[in-house]
């Protein structure tokens, strides 16, 4: 397994480009199943999920050419509508092919998703949605079964509690269901913005999208289409929190600052300067003491739950006490213990992590846990004095393209090592 090996101590400066979101890449790959024409997709990033992504795709019946961050797909004939366990155990988002493939080829056999042990996300907010929409599902052996012969028919949609893979999901299943779907308290974030976007493109009539509220005219079938997808929020706010965390002055470019909005917020209020210098530039710069800033991570436009190991992070480095709620998942604070391990001041009560700072933190072995966790802990190494070795990097290679040569390019001591 490759490793980190970071040493501490350095400002940050200079400028790094945020790639297209990960979390965007997926679902409008998975758009790619309802349609038998061809799409095209740039800013496409060059991470593990993506690559698990297209090789699921082509395990369907799709052919994928992929020429650096564009990515051309054509799902001309669905072979094998399914998603195997060897395949996307190590990937969330494999329950977002579930909804298309039921669309389009009238039934799906997905494997339970596997990916970070960072808590429930149960799948059957989405299962509930596709029952409602005429599906059949069952269960058996770790995998879903979803069946609807004779296509699918609109229906309203109340989900339970927000869930962002669910909504896309479900809209995707929409927009070729005959009639009206309505999904009532849908997921706000920009990717569902996103992949609303690139299917109203495709020919699907979609309303709401970025709203609690989304309402879907079902069509016959949609056409394909090119899209650029938008950037990539939480690693421009891992960034962000990165120059924060090391007293530098970093520029983050190509980016979309107000997606960002909760964690700028947060960090003006800690004393860290945050500019816009241009539309889609954010700069950070920090030139004396960070105070101690509570968090409550929420749904978009709230504070993102993707980045509360990072904010953590810098709290280790801000004067007082501050105390981190995790509100979406009930594991997510994997990393305060290999925190700790580096000298840092954390207690966790329930779904709080109470953090005392400022705390000078050394290098150490580390394992990370989980995507997020992994990003934490190289912050956090950007800072502790001496050589941290940072085990298990695929974590981070699942959702960061290329984070350790982006860190380097603005001067951090950063390597990988194979």
């Amino acid at each position: 397994m490759d490793k980190f090996v970071v040493i501490g101590g350095v400002p940050l400066r200079g400028e790094v480009e945020t790639s297209g979101a990960k979390n965007s890449a997926l679902p409008v790959l998975a758009a790619t199943l309802l349609t038998d024409q061809p799409v095209t997709l740039d800013r496409i990033p060059r991470v593990r999920d993506v690559r698990t992504m297209q090789r699921l795709l082509v395990d369907i019946g799709a052919k994928v050419d992929v020429q650096g961050e564009r990515v051309r797909v054509q799902v001309g004939e669905i072979r094998s509508p399914e998603a195997p366990y060897e395949l996307v155990k190590t990937m969330r988002a494999s329950s977002l092919v579930l909804g298309p493939l039921v669309a389009r080829a009238g039934r799906a056999r997905v494997s339970l998703p596997g990916g970070c042990a960072i808590g429930a996300r149960p799948i059957n907010l989405h299962l509930t949605g596709l029952e409602q929409l005429g599906a059949q599902i069952r269960q058996a052996h770790g995998y879903i079964e979803a069946e609807a012969p004779q296509g699918l028919r609109g229906a309203t949609i109340r989900l339970e509690r927000i869930t962002v893979t669910g909504t896309e999901d479900l809209i995707m299943a929409g927009v070729l269901a005959r009639g009206e779907t309505v999904i009532v308290n849908a997921a706000r974030e920009p990717e569902v913005s996103d992949l609303a976007t690139l299917l109203v493109k495709m020919g699907a009539k979609i309303e709401g999208a970025g709203t609690s509220t989304i309402r879907i005219q079902g069509v016959e079938r949609l056409n394909g289409a090119d899209h650029t997808i938008i950037a990539d929020r939480i690693e421009a706010g891992t960034f962000l929190a990165a120059g924060a965390i090391t007293g530098g002055d970093l520029t983050i470019t190509r980016c979309a600052p107000e997606h960002n909005a909760a964690l700028i917020a947060k960090l003006q209020a800690t004393g860290a300067e945050v500019t816009q210098p241009e539309p889609n530039t954010v700069r950070v710069r920090v030139d004396g003491p960070l105070r101690s800033v509570d968090v409550s991570t929420q749904e978009y436009p709230g504070f993102a739950t993707d980045l509360q190991a990072q904010y953590l992070a810098l709290m280790t480095q801000a004067e007082g006490i501050s105390i981190i709620t995790e509100t979406i998942f009930e594991n997510r604070f994997m990393h305060a213990q290999e925190l700790a391990r580096m000298g840092a001041s954390i207690r966790l009560e329930g779904n709080q992590a109470i953090v005392a700072g400022k705390k000078e933190l050394t290098g150490a072995g580390v394992i990370a846990s989980d995507l997020r966790a992994s990003a934490s802990l190289v912050l956090a190494a950007l800072v502790a004095r001496g050589e941290t070795v940072i085990d298990r990097v695929y974590h981070i290679d699942r959702g960061y393209e290329k984070i350790e040569a982006k860190l380097a390019g603005v001067g951090a001591q950063i390597r990988r090592m194979e």
